[in-house]
């Protein structure tokens, strides 16, 4: 295989356990995949070699938590909630009517243009939801659409009760037909457990039914008040449980408790549930910002996402989601860094392929146009993206 040896690079934050930080430094690609990384003076000899003008580099994001698939605006309802509006989980009905109207060249063309702009700012792992089809045909052909572009597909029936349709006529469509239609593009199965969504009762019915499915499961939770979502998802061995603003300390406990058989020093044992924050949706949607200082501390694993979506986080920059951990989560930037790319992976169950610059993962690397990673939350706002590798092969950006 060819192989590139990226040098000159100011330093090397890895994501790693140990959270290693490399200066003065290099990294050798071979093939997909990364070879060596060490100081520059050591690098071995490679085909090519290119210079990356002293800038910073780190793994490419890891965004587990978006929802791409849709059409139609609703920056209307982003200014009256800007206004004072309560958010309400049925605004979602205004994107299922545009996107069901889109035909399927249309919405392949969006997401794909989506997907581009995340790829442009280093998000080189790309999960997406459904959820805006809320009919078995359009469900489907939703998952169909998103499986030719992202990287994962998480099954989201269960985001919203169809107007017109009783709640649990439609709970159980979703277990049944759509679950079983959906089921060849979808890796993973999600329910918004929360108030104007779907009851306890419901998103245990959903959980059981994708699990007896056999996808991975992910739960929305705890987003809008107190409730049930995330003691849900531990129960069910959920892979993550996302947005998770409103947590009370039994909540946290069972977190904690979900990683008991985990050794973060390694690595290694058995995951719990990963508490997934997505900050840039508390900002819109004005809700408290999900406590990622006390999950941190209580020995939770979280990850970070953009929740890229029309009504509530329409923006895909993971560099703003880190940004605002740092700034107002109380995160540190090294412990952010690592909630966008191995927390990501760690939720989407893909930690040994992506997510950290290690020997045998695959080749997905972000330069910033910045002489350290500390600038993301530093120079809050501005643009520091810049070549972003994935998979080996140089994607976005110039050297």
């Amino acid at each position: 295989m060819t192989t590139t040896l990226i040098t000159n690079l100011s330093e090397a934050f890895t994501s790693d356990a140990a959270a290693t930080l490399v200066t003065d430094a290099a990294i050798l690609i071979d093939g997909e995949k990364i070879a060596w990384i060490g100081k520059g003076v050591d690098a071995p000899q490679a085909d090519t070699v290119i210079d990356a003008g002293y800038r910073a580099a780190l793994p490419g994001w890891v965004d587990s938590h978006s929802h791409l698939v849709f059409a139609g605006d609703r920056s209307r309802e982003f200014v009256a909630r800007m206004a004072g509006q309560d958010y309400a989980a049925g605004g979602i009905a205004v994107t299922t009517a545009a996107t069901r109207a889109a035909s399927d060249y249309d919405l392949t063309r969006l997401v794909m243009g989506r997907a581009a702009e995340a790829l442009a700012g280093g998000t080189t792992y790309l999960e997406t939801k459904t959820g805006y089809g809320l009919s078995v045909e359009e469900e489907t052909r939703h998952a169909r659409i998103a499986s030719t572009v992202v990287d994962q597909v998480t099954f989201l029936g269960a985001h919203l009760v169809p107007a017109g349709m009783d709640a649990q006529e439609y709970t159980d469509l979703v277990c049944g037909e759509m679950l079983e239609r959906v089921r060849p593009y979808a890796q993973f199965a999600d329910v918004f457990c929360e108030r104007g969504a779907f009851n306890e009762a419901q998103s245990r019915q959903v959980l059981a039914a994708a699990r007896d499915a056999g996808l991975g499961l992910r739960v929305h939770g705890n987003q809008l008040g107190p409730g049930p979502g995330t003691r849900l998802a531990v129960e069910f061995g959920a892979s993550s449980v996302d947005h998770v603003n409103y947590l009370d300390e039994q909540d946290v406990a069972a977190l904690a408790g979900s990683w008991q058989g985990w050794d973060p020093a390694t690595r290694r044992g058995v995951a719990g549930t990963v508490a997934t924050c997505l900050p840039a949706c508390d900002l819109s949607t004005r809700q408290p910002l999900a406590p990622g200082r006390e999950l941190i501390d209580a020995g939770v694993q979280i990850a970070l996402a953009s929740n890229c979506n029309p009504g509530t986080s329409y923006t895909s920059s993971m560099s703003f989601c880190v940004a605002t951990a740092v700034l107002q989560m109380k995160l540190s930037i090294e412990e952010a860094v690592i909630a966008a790319t191995y927390g990501g992976a760690l939720a989407l169950g893909v930690q040994d392929q992506v997510g950290t610059l290690e020997v045998g993962k695959r080749a997905d690397i972000q330069l910033l146009n910045a002489p350290a990673v500390a600038h993301l939350a530093y120079r809050p706002g501005m643009n520091l993206s810049g070549p972003v590798f994935r998979a080996g092969k140089l994607v976005a950006g110039q050297i």
